[in-house]
């Protein structure tokens, strides 16, 4: 059988000229050429989901910004990752995600390993200028092993997509719409009483923040590990084959 040749583009990103393959995104040249750009929803092993808008880039030629995880390359794309504007921009999306739930780090099991944490930081947030939404969310601990805090989730969605796309339980889903958009176990069902997940932990480990998290942890022990996804999606593409 032959092989199929795959078209190759060139472009810039940052001033820096770099080839991609057709179809590839701005966010995989970019980590390619190891030009950071920060994304709270993507994580490498599922679907792009473009929920954040934490990694919109500049391209010439248009006046919106565009989310670089699911945005595809051209022949001749010029993109900026930083500058003044989309750094506002970066800030106020951080900005807005604190200030829609509780998100108290003190006390939380994942401070010094929240990836929320860590932008809000590097990006030099220091102080919310919106006001907050207090909202006290349901706590869900049936599960005899792992725990829902639906008050620091942030909806990237990731849950749902390995959940989906890599255990295939389909356990998580969203309901609701706008601020009252939440994930469910089930028909929403407490989790411990869910007959379709398996237990497997991976929706846990690629939460970014304090939302899911493993029973017995205590301030700053819940550290997660994303890094089996890429391994599992390689696995099971060549067992297919």
């Amino acid at each position: 059988m032959e092989q199929q040749q795959v078209a190759i583009k060139t472009l810039t990103i940052d001033g820096l000229k770099v080839s991609a393959r057709s179809g590839d995104t701005i966010l995989q040249v970019a980590r390619e050429h190891a030009v950071w750009i920060p994304t709270l929803c993507f994580l490498e092993g599922l679907s792009a989901y473009g929920a954040c808008r934490l990694c919109m880039v500049e391209i010439a030629g248009s006046d919106r910004l565009h989310p670089a995880c699911v945005t595809s390359v051209y022949e001749g794309m010029e993109v900026t990752t930083d500058s003044p504007r989309l750094q506002h921009y970066r800030q106020m999306i951080i900005e807005l995600l604190l200030s829609e739930r509780p998100h108290i780090c003190a006390v939380c099991v994942s401070n010094g390993h929240c990836e929320l944490q860590s932008f809000a930081q590097l990006l030099g947030v220091t102080s919310v200028r919106f006001p907050y939404l207090t909202r006290n969310l349901e706590v869900d601990a049936s599960h005899p092993r792992f725990l829902h805090d639906a008050n620091r989730c942030i909806l990237c969605g990731r849950c749902v997509r390995v959940c989906t796309e890599i255990e295939g339980a389909h356990t998580w889903a969203f309901s609701g719409r706008g601020v009252d958009t939440s994930v469910i176990t089930d028909l929403a069902q407490p989790w411990g009483e869910s007959e379709s997940c398996t237990g497997c932990s991976k929706c846990v480990h690629v939460c970014p923040v304090g939302a899911l998290i493993e029973k017995g942890r205590s301030v700053a022990e819940q550290a997660k590990r994303s890094q089996f996804l890429p391994y599992l999606t390689v696995m099971r593409k060549e067992d297919k084959e």
